[in-house]
């Protein structure tokens, strides 16, 4: 990765795209519970791994520092999962915990998918490296 890869999240996205990365991210840390082989899988090296990361990167996207695009890979499946998985992320609680509707919370998701696209294209079907 080249310091020109890395990109702030305020030259993609939103206040209120961001502001939700951030409050899904927050998930991670209670009531969502992650599996370390889930953690894993999105990239991290274990559940514990995964809070502290997702701590790390609410900061780094309010101070509003580039982001490496495994990294963008990484908020973008941490915030899929956390919103839809009832399993091990916050599922049907949502609204509950975040005060945030389930539908406006997809339709910004999807807009925050389209915009993260080219940025995370190179990891899509792969486990982000790197951390």
């Amino acid at each position: 990765m080249t310091s020109e890869d890395a990109v702030a999240a305020g030259e993609l996205l939103a206040e209120d795209e961001i502001a939700i990365l951030r409050r899904a991210l927050l998930e991670w840390c209670g009531p969502a519970r992650c599996s370390d082989q889930l953690a894993v899988g999105m990239g991290f090296t274990d559940a514990q791994h995964l809070v502290y990361q997702c701590l790390a990167l609410r900061s780094t996207l309010a101070s509003d520092k580039p982001i490496s695009p495994a990294e963008w890979a990484r908020v973008l499946l941490a915030v899929e999962i956390v919103f839809a998985s009832d399993l091990m992320g916050s599922g049907v609680e949502w609204p509950t915990t975040t005060g945030l509707d389930d539908e406006s919370t997809i339709t910004t998701l999807r807009v925050i998918q389209r915009k993260l696209a080219r940025t995370i294209r190179p990891y899509y079907g792969k486990t982000p490296s790197g951390h």
